[in-house]
């Protein structure tokens, strides 16, 4: 065991043991550092030098010391089917405590199997951890809230997918791994004080401020739908498809997890799927709003027991609580909408305004975020936009909306740089970098991270759109 930096406490070890089993990584062949993400391990307050040196840790053969890994149980609605499922494949090391005091969940993905591998291997292959390392990062980065990769490390064994590939590890941060599969299964294979306990355990650690209040469970309810609603808003300002919304891909503290078969639109369309598995569209880009909805009623069925002793009632106030979902998600839509446009102010058209545009885009078959960042650099650089049908029209609308403003058309164009990025994971490029990792060159990898880490600033080099073979584009699951 060796302690390079880590902090760890183990509170989601003190819940009911049918919360998680036992469990301790492969130990692999050989371990082999392909990234590391100095800039994290830096805020978590961990020895950077030494630990980007010492790969071992990072496959789970070599333990930190005060780690105690342990592989979550949790069930969850896949495509909409119940199933018990649990961590099969990743480890919870424990919850490092940062020098300032914040508490991050560290866990191994791909460390080997679990009591709930259901038939699997438990393993990883190196380019979908990559990915999840690559799209994860550009998340943050564009201001979205996500979980975060400190690691990737070859392992030295093969995995068997459709054929032979290089093993790997992700180590994978978050401010929990507790998520609404979590919930579902303390409803369904727990006794009622399993649920009770769960519930009081995650507004300890992520809601503690209404613990005082007599509903507080309702509360708990209400504070995992405003951040479902806010998370989503951004993902559909910035074009981004999940691909596998399940109830145990959604975590109760707002952070994206569990990048799959996700990936960034290219020409704007709102039936766009990827996922070579989601063969009618459950997850399309369109769909992702009414899924948070469905996601979070499948958490207040869980939790309704405990909102009070009347059923009726309780229904009542859960369905309330999803209203006002709604009603939050579509604030943050509109106004990140707004904010792309360079409004500040609120008028009753500007959803219309908003929805015209997309609806242009649409028709047109234009690129998504490239079209955004040219209204917002300025009509010198979108000169192609004005023979799009309806473009000019709409344009005409847009300024004389801008008029309206107390603020200046320089202020608006700067407001709209900040909110309208250059460059997102385009799937071309993260193709690019993957297939130059799969035979062991990450150069292009690690200057496509560096450009990523500025999303808001103009290069070329990994903004251009891709050809068109981009309408064929399909993810994988990595397992």
């Amino acid at each position: 065991m060796s302690n390079k930096g880590f902090n760890f406490e183990h509170t989601y070890a003190e819940l009911p043991n049918i919360f998680y089993a036992d469990q301790k990584p492969a130990v692999v062949p050989s371990s082999q550092m392909v990234v590391f993400n100095s800039r994290l391990s830096e805020d978590l307050g961990l020895d950077t030098d030494i630990l980007k040196n010492t790969p071992e840790i990072f496959t789970g053969s070599t333990l930190a010391m005060s780690a105690k890994p342990i592989a979550q149980a949790y069930a969850g609605y896949q495509f909409g089917h119940f199933a018990m499922l649990g961590d099969g494949r990743a480890l919870l090391l424990g919850e490092h405590i940062t020098p300032q005091g914040d508490k991050f969940d560290i866990a191994l993905k791909g460390s080997g199997l679990t009591p709930y591998s259901r038939g699997g291997d438990g393993y990883a292959a190196l380019l979908p951890m990559l990915r999840e390392y690559i799209i994860s990062e550009a998340m943050y980065y564009l201001g979205v809230p996500t979980t975060r990769s400190l690691a990737v490390t070859l392992t030295g064994n093969d995995v068997v997918r459709e054929k032979l590939l290089q093993g790997a590890v992700l180590t994978r941060v978050a401010s929990s791994h507790i998520r609404v599969g979590t919930f579902n299964f303390a409803s369904a294979f727990g006794c009622g004080s399993d649920l009770k306990t769960l519930a009081d355990y995650c507004i300890s650690r992520h809601f503690p401020w209404i613990d005082k209040y007599e509903n507080k469970y309702l509360l708990l309810l209400r504070e995992v739908a405003m951040r479902q609603a806010v998370l989503i808003a951004k993902w559909q300002l910035l074009g981004f498809v999940h691909g596998v919304m399940n109830t145990d891909n959604m975590a109760i503290s707002g952070e994206t997890i569990d990048y799959g078969p996700c990936a960034f639109m290219d020409y704007y369309d709102e039936n766009t799927v990827f996922s070579s598995i989601d063969t009618f569209g459950r997850y399309a880009y369109k769909n992702q709003p009414t899924i948070g909805a469905w996601n979070l009623s499948r958490l207040a069925e869980a939790l309704l027991p405990l909102f009070c002793n009347d059923e009726d009632r309780a229904i009542e106030l859960a369905n309330e609580e999803i209203t006002n979902y709604w009603l939050n998600y579509k604030e943050h839509w509109i106004n990140g909408m707004r904010a792309r446009l360079g409004l500040v102010s609120s008028e009753p058209d500007d959803r219309t305004l908003a929805s015209e545009l997309l609806e242009i885009m649409s028709a047109n078959e234009l690129d998504y975020t490239s079209t955004f960042r040219q209204i917002a650099l300025g009509t010198e650089n979108s000169e192609y936009l004005n023979d799009m049908p309806g473009f000019s029209e709409w344009q005409e609308k847009w300024q004389s909306r801008l008029s309206r403003q107390p603020y200046s058309m320089q202020h608006a164009k700067e407001m709209m740089r900040k909110n309208n990025p250059s460059v997102i994971p385009r799937n071309h490029k993260v193709e690019e970098a993957l297939a130059a990792a799969e035979y062991g060159d990450y150069t292009f990898m690690h200057n496509f991270l560096l450009a990523l880490r500025a999303p808001y600033e103009d290069s070329e080099a990994y903004s251009l759109p891709p050809g068109p073979l981009a309408r064929r584009y399909k993810t994988f699951c990595g397992t």
